[in-house]
């Protein structure tokens, strides 16, 4: 029988009337586990939710401090934690996901199934706390995928309402008919054994292997072997932009290595363009000319499958 423990959940405010998330809750309750629940209301407050479960671990009895949200919820309460300590031997609890965002990259990528709740909250409770590593650009830490260029901005620049007309496909319309107005960026990159420099598509710094709603763009990274998988897309000569994009928001880094993506594993790197580039942390936004891109070994312990 699985030792009973006390769950902080941080609970993004979109998913406080869920009903398989109040199951869940209740449900682990019931099993002799402790759930204690803080919702959010607006901006900062996972960041300050989190600070507050690390000030409190002690006296509160955390063993677990879940994330109840998307890969951005994730990513502010575990960099709100880590902000404020010197390593993983400093944080009092183990992490843990709940996955209730709308690509839930990070979920897929470890073995949750997002349309399992209850299971994601009881592995949050008794699965094994093991080590993890994190990325970091600049001071902004990142739990699975940094990624810039082209790709993130038709990202962000794709208009809602044709998402909710065509789906995934409104990328592909919105790259194919923005292409040469979103793609124009030069990068230089230098880190261990690699110097690349050049017009690029997209840059995808993975401790995990996807993002983007399912793109498995550093397929071969691991959350725990000390280094970050670095992916870059050249771009592509004009006949070859509609099967690229194509690739890109479908088929994954497999299928761009016949257009000459380039990739590298490294502990850190740097990133150096001419014009200012967007940069997301697993969905949360940087802006810059200049990035210094390191991985921080065994940062974490986290309760996965």
């Amino acid at each position: 029988m699985p030792a009973k423990t006390h769950l902080r959940v941080i609970l993004h405010g979109k998913a406080a009337g869920r009903d398989d998330v109040r199951s869940a809750i209740e449900k682990l309750r019931s099993k002799g586990h402790e759930v204690s629940v803080r919702v959010t209301w607006e901006e900062g407050d996972a960041i300050r939710y989190a600070r507050e479960a690390l000030e409190n671990a002690d006296r509160d009895g955390i063993d677990t401090l879940v994330a109840g949200g998307g890969d951005g919820t994730l990513n502010q309460v575990v960099g709100a934690v880590c902000s404020q300590v010197s390593g993983a031997d400093s944080v009092p609890f183990s992490f843990g996901l709940l996955p209730l965002g709308t690509a839930n990259d990070f979920a897929w990528g470890i073995g949750l199934d997002p349309k399992n709740i209850s299971e994601c909250l009881w592995i949050a409770a008794t699965g094994a706390a093991r080590v993890m590593d994190l990325g970091k650009v600049n001071d902004r830490i990142f739990v699975n995928v940094a990624t810039g260029g082209f790709g993130t901005r038709v990202t962000t620049e794709t208009d809602p309402g044709l998402k909710r007309i065509l789906g995934g496909a409104a990328y592909f319309f919105t790259g194919l008919n923005r292409f040469s107005e979103l793609a124009n960026c030069k990068a230089e990159v230098t880190g261990e054994n690699l110097s690349w420099e050049g017009q690029f598509l997209a840059i995808a710094a993975g401790n995990g292997r996807q993002a983007g709603g399912g793109v498995p763009l550093c397929p071969d990274a691991k959350l725990d072997d000390g280094f970050l998988d670095l992916t870059i897309v050249p771009s592509p000569a004009p006949d070859q932009v509609p099967d690229l994009i194509g690739h890109l928001m479908d088929g994954g880094l497999e299928q761009m290595r016949r257009y000459g993506a380039v990739t590298a594993r490294l502990s850190e790197c740097r990133i150096e363009t001419r014009e200012e580039l967007q940069i997301n942390l697993d969905g949360e936004p940087i802006h810059g000319r200049s990035f210094s891109l390191k991985t921080l070994p065994g940062a974490i312990k986290f309760r996965r499958p």
